[in-house]
Protein backbone atom coordinates (compact mmCIF):
# COMPACT_ATOMS: atom_id res chain seq x y z
CA UNK A 1 0.00 0.00 0.00
CA UNK A 2 1.18 3.53 -0.76
CA UNK A 3 1.19 6.15 1.94
CA UNK A 4 -0.97 9.16 1.18
CA UNK A 5 0.62 12.60 1.20
CA UNK A 6 -1.44 15.65 1.89
CA UNK A 7 -0.20 18.64 -0.02
CA UNK A 8 -1.54 21.71 -1.73
CA UNK A 9 -1.85 21.56 -5.51
CA UNK A 10 -1.57 24.78 -7.46
CA UNK A 11 -4.29 25.32 -10.04
CA UNK A 12 -3.46 25.07 -13.76
CA UNK A 13 -4.26 28.80 -14.09
CA UNK A 14 -1.57 29.67 -11.57
CA UNK A 15 0.90 27.41 -13.35
CA UNK A 16 0.02 28.98 -16.69
CA UNK A 17 0.61 32.42 -15.24
CA UNK A 18 4.09 31.39 -14.16
CA UNK A 19 4.72 30.00 -17.64
CA UNK A 20 3.79 33.39 -19.07
CA UNK A 21 6.20 35.11 -16.68
CA UNK A 22 8.93 32.69 -17.73
CA UNK A 23 8.79 34.03 -21.26
CA UNK A 24 9.73 37.44 -19.91
CA UNK A 25 12.62 36.17 -17.80
CA UNK A 26 10.90 34.84 -14.69
CA UNK A 27 13.49 33.02 -12.56
CA UNK A 28 11.17 31.68 -9.88
CA UNK A 29 8.87 28.70 -10.27
CA UNK A 30 5.88 27.57 -8.23
CA UNK A 31 7.20 24.25 -7.01
CA UNK A 32 3.94 23.41 -5.25
CA UNK A 33 2.56 22.26 -8.59
CA UNK A 34 4.57 19.07 -8.32
CA UNK A 35 5.08 19.00 -4.57
CA UNK A 36 8.82 18.79 -5.20
CA UNK A 37 11.29 20.82 -3.19
CA UNK A 38 14.38 21.70 -5.21
CA UNK A 39 16.20 24.61 -6.79
CA UNK A 40 15.20 25.03 -10.44
CA UNK A 41 17.69 25.69 -13.19
CA UNK A 42 17.87 29.11 -14.83
CA UNK A 43 15.23 29.96 -17.44
CA UNK A 44 16.26 29.96 -21.09
CA UNK A 45 17.63 33.11 -22.62
CA UNK A 46 14.95 35.27 -24.26
CA UNK A 47 17.15 35.44 -27.31
CA UNK A 48 16.30 32.90 -30.01
CA UNK A 49 19.46 30.95 -30.91
CA UNK A 50 20.42 30.38 -34.55
CA UNK A 51 18.06 27.91 -36.17
CA UNK A 52 19.35 24.54 -37.26
CA UNK A 53 17.96 22.92 -40.36
CA UNK A 54 15.42 20.10 -40.35
CA UNK A 55 16.86 16.74 -39.40
CA UNK A 56 19.61 18.23 -37.20
CA UNK A 57 21.49 15.66 -35.15
CA UNK A 58 21.71 15.74 -31.38
CA UNK A 59 25.22 16.82 -30.48
CA UNK A 60 25.96 18.79 -33.64
CA UNK A 61 26.75 22.49 -33.72
CA UNK A 62 23.30 23.72 -32.62
CA UNK A 63 23.52 25.76 -29.41
CA UNK A 64 22.63 24.05 -26.14
CA UNK A 65 20.99 25.51 -23.06
CA UNK A 66 22.90 26.48 -19.97
CA UNK A 67 22.13 24.79 -16.66
CA UNK A 68 23.13 27.38 -14.13
CA UNK A 69 21.28 28.16 -10.94
CA UNK A 70 21.91 28.17 -7.24
CA UNK A 71 25.11 26.66 -5.88
CA UNK A 72 23.06 25.04 -3.15
CA UNK A 73 22.24 21.42 -4.04
CA UNK A 74 18.60 20.41 -3.82
CA UNK A 75 17.42 18.37 -0.89
CA UNK A 76 17.65 14.71 -1.95
CA UNK A 77 14.51 12.62 -2.01
CA UNK A 78 14.82 9.45 0.11
CA UNK A 79 14.73 6.18 -1.83
CA UNK A 80 11.42 4.31 -1.96
CA UNK A 81 10.47 1.88 0.75
CA UNK A 82 8.42 -0.89 -0.79
CA UNK A 83 5.51 0.72 -2.63
CA UNK A 84 5.91 3.95 -0.68
CA UNK A 85 7.58 6.59 -2.87
CA UNK A 86 8.72 9.79 -1.20
CA UNK A 87 8.89 11.76 -4.44
CA UNK A 88 5.69 13.79 -4.35
CA UNK A 89 5.47 14.00 -8.14
CA UNK A 90 4.78 10.23 -8.12
CA UNK A 91 1.01 9.58 -8.07
CA UNK A 92 0.95 5.78 -8.47
CA UNK A 93 3.40 2.99 -7.64
CA UNK A 94 3.98 -0.76 -7.95
CA UNK A 95 2.41 -1.11 -11.41
CA UNK A 96 3.78 -3.14 -14.31
CA UNK A 97 5.29 -1.50 -17.41
CA UNK A 98 3.15 1.63 -17.73
CA UNK A 99 3.48 2.15 -21.48
CA UNK A 100 0.24 4.13 -21.88
CA UNK A 101 -1.11 7.14 -20.01
CA UNK A 102 -3.95 9.57 -20.65
CA UNK A 103 -4.21 12.78 -18.69
CA UNK A 104 -7.71 13.66 -17.54
CA UNK A 105 -8.52 17.34 -18.05
CA UNK A 106 -8.69 18.91 -14.61
CA UNK A 107 -10.82 21.49 -12.88
CA UNK A 108 -8.05 22.79 -10.64
CA UNK A 109 -8.29 19.88 -8.20
CA UNK A 110 -5.65 17.19 -7.74
CA UNK A 111 -4.25 15.98 -11.11
CA UNK A 112 -5.35 12.57 -12.36
CA UNK A 113 -4.66 10.25 -15.27
CA UNK A 114 -5.41 6.80 -16.60
CA UNK A 115 -2.43 4.45 -16.63
CA UNK A 116 -2.28 1.33 -18.80
CA UNK A 117 -0.03 -1.69 -18.28
CA UNK A 118 1.27 -2.90 -21.63
CA UNK A 119 1.42 -6.62 -20.93
CA UNK A 120 -1.70 -7.11 -18.80
CA UNK A 121 -4.04 -4.61 -20.44
CA UNK A 122 -5.04 -3.35 -17.00
CA UNK A 123 -6.05 0.33 -16.75
CA UNK A 124 -6.02 2.19 -13.44
CA UNK A 125 -7.06 5.67 -12.39
CA UNK A 126 -4.12 7.43 -10.76
CA UNK A 127 -4.76 10.61 -8.83
CA UNK A 128 -2.69 12.70 -6.46
CA UNK A 129 -3.28 11.87 -2.79
CA UNK A 130 -5.32 8.75 -3.65
CA UNK A 131 -4.62 5.07 -4.10
CA UNK A 132 -4.74 3.84 -7.73
CA UNK A 133 -8.21 2.51 -8.55
CA UNK A 134 -9.14 -0.18 -11.07
CA UNK A 135 -10.83 1.36 -14.11
CA UNK A 136 -10.96 -1.38 -16.77
CA UNK A 137 -9.05 -4.33 -18.22
CA UNK A 138 -8.62 -5.01 -21.94
CA UNK A 139 -7.60 -8.47 -23.19
CA UNK A 140 -4.34 -8.00 -25.10
CA UNK A 141 -1.46 -9.97 -26.60
CA UNK A 142 1.48 -8.50 -24.71
CA UNK A 143 4.19 -10.59 -26.39
CA UNK A 144 7.06 -8.84 -28.12
CA UNK A 145 6.45 -5.11 -28.35
CA UNK A 146 2.65 -5.42 -28.51
CA UNK A 147 -0.10 -5.12 -25.93
CA UNK A 148 -1.70 -1.95 -24.63
CA UNK A 149 0.59 0.73 -26.04
CA UNK A 150 -1.45 3.95 -26.02
CA UNK A 151 -4.44 5.64 -24.41
CA UNK A 152 -6.31 8.85 -25.21
CA UNK A 153 -9.41 10.41 -23.73
CA UNK A 154 -12.23 11.20 -26.14
CA UNK A 155 -12.35 14.70 -27.68
CA UNK A 156 -15.69 14.99 -25.86
CA UNK A 157 -14.58 13.29 -22.65
CA UNK A 158 -16.38 15.75 -20.36
CA UNK A 159 -19.69 14.60 -21.85
CA UNK A 160 -19.15 11.00 -23.02
CA UNK A 161 -16.47 9.76 -20.54
CA UNK A 162 -15.01 7.56 -23.29
CA UNK A 163 -11.39 6.46 -23.65
CA UNK A 164 -9.62 5.08 -26.72
CA UNK A 165 -6.85 2.48 -26.61
CA UNK A 166 -4.38 1.08 -29.13
CA UNK A 167 -3.97 -2.65 -28.50
CA UNK A 168 -2.54 -5.85 -29.95
CA UNK A 169 -4.78 -8.92 -30.14
CA UNK A 170 -3.84 -12.46 -31.22
CA UNK A 171 -4.81 -11.56 -34.80
CA UNK A 172 -4.27 -7.84 -35.36
CA UNK A 173 -3.58 -4.40 -33.95
CA UNK A 174 -6.63 -2.24 -33.39
CA UNK A 175 -8.23 0.80 -31.81
CA UNK A 176 -10.98 0.20 -29.26
CA UNK A 177 -13.11 2.49 -27.13
CA UNK A 178 -14.38 1.86 -23.63
CA UNK A 179 -15.94 3.44 -20.60
CA UNK A 180 -15.19 2.69 -16.97
CA UNK A 181 -15.82 -0.94 -16.11
CA UNK A 182 -17.14 -1.79 -19.57
CA UNK A 183 -15.86 -4.20 -22.19
CA UNK A 184 -13.99 -2.56 -25.09
CA UNK A 185 -15.76 -2.02 -28.40
CA UNK A 186 -13.84 -2.14 -31.70
CA UNK A 187 -13.37 1.15 -33.53
CA UNK A 188 -10.71 0.34 -36.14
CA UNK A 189 -9.57 -3.26 -36.71
CA UNK A 190 -7.34 -5.14 -39.14
CA UNK A 191 -4.16 -3.10 -38.60
CA UNK A 192 -1.40 -5.57 -39.57
CA UNK A 193 0.37 -7.44 -36.79
CA UNK A 194 3.93 -8.80 -36.93
CA UNK A 195 6.63 -10.25 -34.72
CA UNK A 196 7.72 -6.61 -34.18
CA UNK A 197 6.39 -3.21 -35.19
CA UNK A 198 3.12 -3.51 -33.26
CA UNK A 199 3.50 -0.37 -31.18
CA UNK A 200 0.95 2.35 -31.87
CA UNK A 201 0.02 5.80 -30.57
CA UNK A 202 -3.26 7.68 -30.26
CA UNK A 203 -3.90 11.40 -29.87
CA UNK A 204 -6.46 14.05 -30.69
CA UNK A 205 -6.05 16.83 -33.23
CA UNK A 206 -7.82 19.56 -31.27
CA UNK A 207 -10.59 19.67 -33.88
CA UNK A 208 -12.70 16.71 -32.76
CA UNK A 209 -10.86 13.89 -34.58
CA UNK A 210 -8.53 11.12 -33.44
CA UNK A 211 -4.99 10.68 -34.76
CA UNK A 212 -3.69 7.10 -34.80
CA UNK A 213 -0.06 6.24 -35.56
CA UNK A 214 0.41 2.59 -36.56
CA UNK A 215 3.60 0.51 -36.64
CA UNK A 216 4.87 -1.17 -39.81
CA UNK A 217 4.41 -4.73 -38.41
CA UNK A 218 8.10 -5.40 -38.97
CA UNK A 219 7.84 -4.76 -42.72
CA UNK A 220 9.20 -1.25 -43.54
CA UNK A 221 7.72 -1.48 -47.04
CA UNK A 222 4.19 -1.30 -45.62
CA UNK A 223 4.82 2.26 -44.42
CA UNK A 224 4.67 3.51 -48.04
CA UNK A 225 1.96 1.11 -49.25
CA UNK A 226 -1.28 3.12 -49.66
CA UNK A 227 -3.34 -0.08 -49.45
CA UNK A 228 -2.08 -0.97 -45.96
CA UNK A 229 -3.11 0.48 -42.60
CA UNK A 230 0.39 -0.25 -41.28
CA UNK A 231 3.03 2.46 -40.99
CA UNK A 232 0.58 5.37 -41.20
CA UNK A 233 -0.82 8.30 -39.30
CA UNK A 234 -4.59 7.91 -39.60
CA UNK A 235 -7.18 10.57 -38.87
CA UNK A 236 -10.57 9.14 -37.93
CA UNK A 237 -13.74 10.16 -36.15
CA UNK A 238 -14.73 8.52 -32.88
CA UNK A 239 -16.64 5.79 -34.74
CA UNK A 240 -13.56 4.79 -36.77
CA UNK A 241 -14.52 6.35 -40.10
CA UNK A 242 -12.22 8.70 -42.07
CA UNK A 243 -12.56 12.16 -40.57
CA UNK A 244 -13.90 15.02 -42.71
CA UNK A 245 -11.17 17.21 -44.18
CA UNK A 246 -8.59 14.45 -44.65
CA UNK A 247 -6.07 14.90 -47.50
CA UNK A 248 -7.96 12.32 -49.62
CA UNK A 249 -11.72 12.22 -49.23
CA UNK A 250 -12.92 8.84 -47.97
CA UNK A 251 -9.43 7.80 -46.83
CA UNK A 252 -8.27 7.72 -43.20
CA UNK A 253 -4.62 8.31 -44.18
CA UNK A 254 -3.23 11.58 -42.85
CA UNK A 255 0.47 10.82 -43.45
CA UNK A 256 2.69 7.89 -44.43
CA UNK A 257 6.14 6.65 -43.45
CA UNK A 258 5.74 5.55 -39.81
CA UNK A 259 7.74 2.59 -38.46
CA UNK A 260 7.62 2.19 -34.66
CA UNK A 261 5.72 5.16 -33.21
CA UNK A 262 6.29 6.21 -29.64
CA UNK A 263 3.93 9.11 -29.08
CA UNK A 264 1.66 11.74 -30.62
CA UNK A 265 1.21 15.18 -29.10
CA UNK A 266 0.01 18.65 -30.02
CA UNK A 267 -0.34 22.18 -28.76
CA UNK A 268 -3.63 23.32 -27.25
CA UNK A 269 -5.09 24.51 -30.57
CA UNK A 270 -3.80 21.63 -32.68
CA UNK A 271 -1.68 23.90 -34.88
CA UNK A 272 1.47 21.93 -34.02
CA UNK A 273 1.26 18.13 -34.32
CA UNK A 274 4.23 15.93 -33.39
CA UNK A 275 5.11 12.25 -33.74
CA UNK A 276 8.07 10.37 -32.30
CA UNK A 277 9.32 7.32 -34.19
CA UNK A 278 12.12 4.77 -34.01
CA UNK A 279 13.85 3.90 -37.30
CA UNK A 280 16.50 1.26 -37.93
CA UNK A 281 19.38 3.74 -37.67
CA UNK A 282 18.02 6.60 -35.55
CA UNK A 283 15.18 7.92 -33.42
CA UNK A 284 13.28 10.92 -34.74
CA UNK A 285 10.53 13.42 -34.05
CA UNK A 286 8.40 14.68 -36.94
CA UNK A 287 6.25 17.76 -37.31
CA UNK A 288 3.10 16.40 -38.93
CA UNK A 289 1.57 18.05 -41.99
CA UNK A 290 -1.61 16.71 -43.58
CA UNK A 291 -0.91 14.74 -46.74
CA UNK A 292 2.88 14.97 -46.43
CA UNK A 293 4.96 11.77 -46.05
CA UNK A 294 7.32 11.57 -43.11
CA UNK A 295 10.69 11.99 -44.78
CA UNK A 296 12.45 14.89 -43.00
CA UNK A 297 12.53 14.81 -39.19
CA UNK A 298 12.39 17.94 -37.09
CA UNK A 299 15.16 16.31 -35.03
CA UNK A 300 17.13 13.03 -35.07
CA UNK A 301 18.97 11.03 -32.40
CA UNK A 302 21.61 8.70 -33.85
CA UNK A 303 22.31 7.28 -30.37
CA UNK A 304 18.72 5.89 -30.32
CA UNK A 305 17.66 6.73 -26.75
CA UNK A 306 14.26 5.09 -27.32
CA UNK A 307 12.01 8.08 -27.95
CA UNK A 308 8.53 7.53 -26.59
CA UNK A 309 5.92 10.04 -25.45
CA UNK A 310 5.96 13.78 -26.00
CA UNK A 311 4.39 16.96 -24.60
CA UNK A 312 4.19 20.36 -26.28
CA UNK A 313 5.07 23.04 -23.72
CA UNK A 314 6.01 25.47 -26.50
CA UNK A 315 3.28 27.93 -25.63
CA UNK A 316 4.41 28.01 -22.00
CA UNK A 317 8.19 27.72 -21.98
CA UNK A 318 9.26 27.08 -25.58
CA UNK A 319 10.10 23.38 -25.34
CA UNK A 320 8.91 20.08 -26.74
CA UNK A 321 9.52 17.38 -24.12
CA UNK A 322 10.26 13.83 -25.30
CA UNK A 323 10.53 10.86 -22.94
CA UNK A 324 13.00 8.05 -23.60
CA UNK A 325 12.43 4.39 -22.75
CA UNK A 326 16.06 3.29 -23.07
CA UNK A 327 18.23 6.24 -22.01
CA UNK A 328 15.75 7.02 -19.25
CA UNK A 329 15.68 10.80 -19.45
CA UNK A 330 13.64 13.73 -20.69
CA UNK A 331 14.84 15.40 -23.90
CA UNK A 332 13.93 19.10 -24.01
CA UNK A 333 13.84 20.40 -27.59
CA UNK A 334 13.80 24.22 -27.91
CA UNK A 335 11.02 25.10 -30.36
CA UNK A 336 9.63 28.39 -31.62
CA UNK A 337 5.85 29.02 -31.58
CA UNK A 338 5.68 28.27 -35.31
CA UNK A 339 7.23 24.83 -34.72
CA UNK A 340 10.88 25.32 -35.71
CA UNK A 341 13.48 23.43 -33.66
CA UNK A 342 16.22 25.93 -32.81
CA UNK A 343 18.97 23.86 -31.19
CA UNK A 344 20.04 20.59 -29.68
CA UNK A 345 17.94 19.12 -26.85
CA UNK A 346 18.89 19.48 -23.22
CA UNK A 347 18.58 16.60 -20.79
CA UNK A 348 16.66 16.54 -17.53
CA UNK A 349 15.43 13.76 -15.23
CA UNK A 350 18.62 12.07 -16.35
CA UNK A 351 20.32 10.97 -13.14
CA UNK A 352 23.69 11.49 -14.84
CA UNK A 353 23.95 14.83 -16.61
CA UNK A 354 20.50 16.32 -16.17
CA UNK A 355 19.40 18.86 -13.60
CA UNK A 356 17.82 18.62 -11.10
CA UNK A 357 19.70 15.45 -10.07
CA UNK A 358 16.79 13.05 -9.97
CA UNK A 359 15.56 10.32 -12.26
CA UNK A 360 12.59 8.03 -12.66
CA UNK A 361 14.45 5.65 -14.97
CA UNK A 362 12.90 4.55 -18.23
CA UNK A 363 9.97 6.72 -19.32
CA UNK A 364 7.35 5.79 -21.90
CA UNK A 365 3.91 7.24 -22.62
CA UNK A 366 3.26 10.91 -21.91
CA UNK A 367 0.07 12.97 -21.95
CA UNK A 368 -0.96 16.52 -21.09
CA UNK A 369 -3.27 17.21 -18.14
CA UNK A 370 -3.22 21.01 -18.45
CA UNK A 371 -1.15 23.56 -20.41
CA UNK A 372 1.53 23.40 -17.70
CA UNK A 373 1.30 19.79 -16.49
CA UNK A 374 1.81 16.40 -18.10
CA UNK A 375 1.88 12.82 -16.86
CA UNK A 376 4.22 9.99 -17.83
CA UNK A 377 4.59 6.29 -17.08
CA UNK A 378 7.74 4.33 -16.34
CA UNK A 379 8.74 1.01 -17.91
CA UNK A 380 11.65 0.01 -15.69
CA UNK A 381 10.35 -3.56 -15.42
CA UNK A 382 11.02 -3.94 -19.14
CA UNK A 383 14.82 -4.15 -19.20
CA UNK A 384 15.53 -1.30 -16.79
CA UNK A 385 16.69 -1.21 -13.18
CA UNK A 386 13.42 -1.08 -11.22
CA UNK A 387 13.28 0.24 -7.67
CA UNK A 388 10.82 -1.13 -5.14
CA UNK A 389 8.06 1.33 -6.13
CA UNK A 390 8.26 0.69 -9.90
CA UNK A 391 6.58 0.94 -12.21
CA UNK A 392 5.24 4.41 -11.49
CA UNK A 393 3.05 7.21 -12.80
CA UNK A 394 4.73 10.61 -12.46
CA UNK A 395 3.80 14.24 -13.05
CA UNK A 396 5.98 16.29 -15.38
CA UNK A 397 5.96 20.09 -15.55
CA UNK A 398 8.50 22.81 -16.39
CA UNK A 399 9.22 22.97 -12.66
CA UNK A 400 10.14 19.31 -12.24
CA UNK A 401 11.05 18.38 -15.80
CA UNK A 402 13.49 21.22 -16.20
CA UNK A 403 13.33 24.05 -18.68
CA UNK A 404 15.78 22.98 -21.29
CA UNK A 405 18.88 22.59 -19.16
CA UNK A 406 21.67 21.76 -21.58
CA UNK A 407 23.69 18.59 -21.59
CA UNK A 408 26.90 19.06 -19.59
Amino acid sequence: MRTRYRRKWTSPLALLACGALLLSGCAKFDNTAAGQNFTPVNPPSPEVPPQVGPGGEAGDSGPGRGSGGSNQPPTPVPPPQGCKDFDKSVIATCLDTVAAVAGIPGDGSAPSALAGERKSGRILLAAAEKEPAAWATIPVDGSGDGGLTSLAVSPGFAEDQLVFAYITTPTDNRVVRLAKGQAPKPVLTGIPKGATGNRGAIGTDGKGALLVATGDAGNPGLAADPASLAGKVLRIDTSGKPAPGNPTAGSAVFSTGVHSPGGLCRDQAGSRLWLTDSLADKDVVYRLTAGQPLTTPAWSWTDKPGVAGCADFVGAVGYLYVTTSIAGNLQNLPVTPDGAVTGKPGLTLDGKTGKPPKTFGRLAGMSMISPQLAVAGTVNKNGGAPVSSDDRVVLISPTIGGNGGGKD
